[in-house]
């Protein structure tokens, strides 16, 4: 089984990739996803989190209220960190069983979706890392379209993240989408029969192939 880690910043497109991989085909795991799971009662995560910072965070249901807990992470300079430490290992553990369970049915191509592959260090999950690119112009743009970021608001969030560039220095492919949505497809679908070629023609995959 090939597993593709799909990363990039805010605005990038990286979930409309990850929508049109599962169209393709792909078996697809969303780290967002996963990570809520662990947040839940009874998850590995929960203890840990309500012994860290407090029964205060403890909403309806005994459910942890993510809001109140985001406002404490983001008032304190470690407490982002603390968080991270707790979530991230049980995050990775919980898509590593998936992958597992995915690799045994006989499942050829599954992808993370993570935009914090990098900072969790979870790259050893994937085989290949593959990331959505933006100028940052055109992530200002959509981000005030879609959710009313202001440029300030925006750069904001950019500078809390690993620079564009510097993941497309650490990725096997970069995914550039500054144009409209049939562009973004057709370049995702060249890369999906690309990747579907080498697979067949060789058994194993490796992403300095010649497609």
């Amino acid at each position: 089984m090939l597993v593709i880690g799909l990363t990039g910043g805010i605005g990038s497109g990286k979930s409309t990739v990850s929508h049109i991989l599962a169209r393709l085909g792909a078996r697809m795991v969303d780290a967002d996803i996963v990570g809520h799971q662990v947040y839940e009662p009874g998850g590995p995560a929960y203890n840990d989190i309500i012994n860290t910072f407090g029964r205060e965070v403890v909403g309806t249901e005994g459910k942890i209220d993510r809001k109140r807990l985001a406002s404490i992470v983001f008032s304190k300079a470690d407490s982002l960190e603390k968080l991270n430490d707790i979530t991230h290992p049980r995050i990775r553990d919980a898509i590593a069983v998936i992958l597992k369970e995915w690799k045994s049915e006989g499942t050829e191509i599954a992808v993370v979706e993570a935009a914090v592959l990098f900072e969790a260090k979870w790259t050893n999950l994937v085989d290949e890392i593959w990331a959505t690119l933006s100028d940052e112009s055109v992530v200002l743009d959509r981000l005030f379209k879609a959710k009313g970021m202001s440029p300030e608001q925006s750069r904001a969030r950019l500078r809390s993240q690993i620079p564009p560039e510097e993941k497309a220095k650490r990725s096997d492919v970069v995914i550039r989408n500054n144009g409209g949505l049939e562009e973004l497809e057709k370049q995702v679908e060249d890369l999906w029969r690309s990747v579907n070629s080498r697979l067949k023609g060789s058994g194993t995959f490796s992403p300095n192939a010649p497609s």
